[in-house]
């Protein structure tokens, strides 16, 4: 626009940069909220005189712009900004809200903590109509919330308008389809346009205390009953004569059809219906906000500061992936125009998410692999080998692969290593780990393995107990063993570090350790207490990785004086999707193969009805001398109720059903020695049947046990019920897994019905990933876990995707400092400070 000394007026600066918009948008008449005819409406006054000023625009504004098609709408606004532009204006500056009735948005008590920055305008950003549009203000901006309802809001995390802008529906219902009365058909959903005949409210009920209204709704073919329970309010809403919308399943009462509080809009020319005739969003709830008053907030909030949403993604990368609009994502998120566009605006804020957490962890990488150097581990060869020679069994072909991938990484002296190590059940990750330690402390070095709980702490200890039982010298200690490496120099000192360790044993431990006396330190989260030095860290292994926060990863490498390497190992198997967002800043080495003559486990899962038959069954296989295990599912270790149900349950199984047999008895309230004693005489036979809790879930091989019988299976995940079933199959014998779920709800039946027909543990983990969600795909929530609203950690398609424009981004602008990118900046900011936030 030309320019000159005379300020603009306001209505006519806004609508020069809703025109330009409505260029780079192909004229879809979504520059503005609620459409151009709309914006010109609020200022009809104005539009009057000026046109009187310009008679060449009089014919064109006569005609709605909704109304033209789309070359039609290229001469209009070209009409229009012609004129603009050889109109005595001056430039725009900066712009204003489009909205006349909107108050000061620079209200500075009204700003979000630290969302009071200006916003920025990138080159992407054609669609940032007002920098008073701030969507970072709080929630009490909108008309008709309170201080009272703000609080409420605030319980479903929503304090901004921005949050309630991403406040997404938990899903839809199909209100779209538009039927006649006389169509109606029992059980089904149905969407009735008609004339309200009459509305009264009545009284219902014992004694009339219930007050509801009634209605009677006519069209072309005929009329409904429809009753609202409990809302006699409505009689005063509903008038007759008005025209309705109603949505709602239809049931048969008294021989009649009639609709039951279903949900309604009263229709006009200048409103659109929310609650029926389209995509009905259906939100989480909290007391004090119902869906109506949701719906009308969340329609004000897209209609009037949807435009303060600023498009971070650059127009390359949206054009690309062909991504639908950010605008228009989050609009039809919320009230969709059909199901292609709820599809395509799901994908794209998926997309937005799994970007910018991809953009998180490919940083973390780099910064990772910008280490000036680390630890150069050198092993002795002849150890190793020598080492591989004494096992009782040899490697797999997989098992040597990982092995090889991580000493190519150990010896590098480049950056330190970052290596997640994943398989399936007894696939033999101990061994490959083992021998990374190995390697590290033939170098030189020392070694650690953090783990989750005691138990699994205690059986790792007990694994290298007896896998060099004849190399192990008598301890002094209980919780240091000295074993005598074949074909090593020296002896190897390895400790036991737990929560439960004894104060004298503690202190010796914490002391060899600072004096490099101990070789391997096998822990809890005692390891990386305070006082805990490890001064030769070279290599540091987090079993179970998914059961610590985010943050520890990195506080257990601190306990060395250098870089130490870093292995994570899952006996989880972990989808790609959910590697690459949990672990994208690790390399992944996959044993994806069984060892030598592991078998399919047949597996079936029967309701409580058949528990007699499976004690039978167990029987029979007990007397062709084979072994059982029943499992009782056990939340926390040290949960007192579960594991005397588990004591409990021993005496009737050990006296009443399996009078003739040895039962067992393992939980973990029991002590490291009891545990012990028992774990040893199940493996030498003496015991026939094992009841257990979940502390059998890794570390015990049981070649004869072929029979797994697991109670309450439905409160486990697939991925736990797996591990469980991978303790038998492991000798020659046929084996069995047996499921026993009392009540399953339709989700758990369609877990354990995977579980029966899927051996493969990936294929598993991606049902499970399905089925369940991420939080709850370890059996337990992970706090550790991404805040994804919309994308599903099973979107390959689209992690993909993003994982490679975020390498594109990060390989053209390592810092994100180019001003196309200081969107993605500060969403990457915000994203970690909310991770951090909930990890400490």
């Amino acid at each position: 626009m030309p320019s000159n000394h005379d300020t603009p007026p306001t209505w006519l600066t806004a609508f020069w940069h809703i025109l330009k918009l409505e260029q780079t948008r192909s004229y879809d008449d979504r520059a503005v909220a609620g459409g151009l005819d709309k914006f010109l409406s609020h200022w009809e006054t104005e539009l009057t005189s000026f046109l009187s000023s310009t008679p060449q625009l009089s014919n064109t504004y006569l005609t709605k712009y909704s109304d033209l098609n789309k070359q039609q709408r290229q001469e209009w606004v070209s009409g229009w900004l012609q004129t603009l532009n050889t109109t005595e204006l001056t430039n725009p500056p900066t712009p204003i809200s489009i909205y006349p009735d909107t108050p000061d948005h620079h209200d500075k008590s009204k700003i979000v903590s630290g969302s009071n920055k200006a916003q920025r305008t990138t080159s992407n950003n054609a669609s940032q109509i007002s920098t008073r549009l701030n969507p970072d203000v709080t929630i009490d901006r909108l008309r008709g919330i309170s201080a009272k309802i703000s609080d409420r809001f605030g319980k479903l995390g929503v304090f901004s308008i921005r949050d309630l802008l991403y406040f997404f529906p938990r899903r839809h219902i199909d209100y779209s389809q538009i039927a006649l009365i006389s169509d109606i058909k029992p059980d089904q959903e149905t969407t009735l346009h008609g004339v309200v005949w009459e509305s009264r409210a009545v009284s219902m009920g014992s004694g009339g205390r219930l007050k509801s209204t009634e209605a009677i709704i006519s069209d072309e073919s005929g009329n409904i009953k429809i009753t609202w329970f409990g809302q006699s309010f409505l009689a005063r809403t509903i008038k007759a004569n008005s025209r309705i919308a109603v949505s709602g399943k239809a049931t048969v009462y008294r021989g009649q059809i009639v609709l039951q509080s279903p949900e309604y809009d009263i229709l006009s020319d200048s409103a659109s219906p929310i609650n029926t005739s389209r995509h009905v969003p259906i939100y989480s709830l909290t007391s004090g906000i119902t869906s109506r008053n949701l719906r009308r907030f969340m329609w004000q909030c897209i209609r009037e500061w949807l435009q303060g949403i600023n498009d971070h993604i650059p127009q390359e990368i949206t054009g690309r992936c062909n991504l639908m609009p950010l605008q228009d994502a989050i609009s039809e998120a919320h009230f969709p125009s059909n199901e292609l566009a709820l599809f395509n605006s799901r994908r794209r804020l998926a997309f937005d998410e799994l970007f910018t957490l991809q953009i998180a962890v490919l940083r973390r990488r780099a910064e990772l692999q910008k280490t000036e150097s680390s630890i150069t581990i050198i092993p002795d060869q002849t150890v190793l080998t020598s080492f591989e020679k004494s096992l009782s069994f040899p490697l797999t072909p997989a098992q040597k692969r990982c092995i090889d991938e991580i000493i190519t990484d150990l010896s590098q002296g480049t950056s330190p290593m970052n290596r997640l190590l994943q398989g399936e059940v007894g696939s033999g990750k101990t061994i490959v780990t083992l021998t990374a330690l190995i390697a590290t402390i033939t170098s030189g070095y020392q070694g650690s393995i953090m783990v989750p709980t005691e138990v699994l702490a205690e059986q790792h200890f007990q694994t290298l107990k007896t896998l060099f039982n004849d190399a192990t010298s008598p301890p002094k200690n209980n919780n240091i063993l000295t074993i005598q490496l074949p074909s090593f120099d020296r002896t190897m000192q390895v400790a036991l570090l737990t929560g439960s360790t004894r104060a004298r044993a503690k202190s010796e431990i914490i002391d060899k350790l600072k004096s490099c006396e101990i070789d391997l330190i096998i822990g809890t989260h005692t390891l990386i207490e305070s006082d805990i030095e490890i001064p030769k860290l070279g290599l540091a292994v987090m079993d179970e990785q998914h059961r610590f926060g985010v943050l520890q990863r990195s506080e257990l490498k601190q306990k060395g004086s250098e870089n130490p390497h870093s292995l994570v190992m899952s006996a989880t198997p972990i989808p790609r999707t959910l590697s690459l967002t949990l672990y994208g800043d690790l390399d992944v080495s996959t044993i994806d193969s069984l060892p030598p003559g592991r078998q399919s486990i047949q597996t079936r899962w029967i309701g409580p009805d058949r528990r007699e038959v499976a004690y039978g069954f167990i029987s029979k296989q007990i007397e062709a001398g084979r072994q059982a295990f029943i499992i009782y599912p056990l939340i926390d270790e040290s949960d007192a109720i579960e594991a005397k149900s588990a004591i409990e349950d021993h005496k009737i199984l050990s006296r009443d059903i399996f009078p003739q047999c040895n039962v067992g008895l393992l939980h973990g309230r029991m002590s490291s020695k009891e545990k012990d004693k028992v774990m040893r005489a199940f493996r030498d036979k003496e015991i026939h049947i094992l009841i257990s809790t979940a502390v059998v879930e890794v570390g015990i091989d049981i070649p004869n046990a072929t029979v797994m019988m697991i109670e309450s299976a439905d409160r486990f995940g697939l991925s736990q019920l797996h591990q469980f079933r991978g303790r038998v199959g492991r000798g020659e014998h046929k084996s069995y897994c047996i499921l026993v779920s009392d009540d399953p709800s339709e989700l758990a039946k369609e877990r354990l019905a995977a579980l029966e027909n899927i051996n493969d543990g990936f294929k598993l983990a991606e049902v499970d990933l399905e089925l369940r969600g991420p939080g709850d795909f370890f059996g337990t929530r992970q706090s550790g876990l991404p805040d994804l609203k919309m994308a599903k950690l099973s979107d390959r398609d689209i992690l993909e995707i993003a994982r490679r424009e975020a390498s594109g981004v990060l390989k053209e602008d390592p810092d994100l400092s180019f001003e196309k990118h200081v969107g993605i900046s500060e969403r990457v900011s915000a994203f970690l400070s909310r991770v951090t936030d909930e990890s400490t």
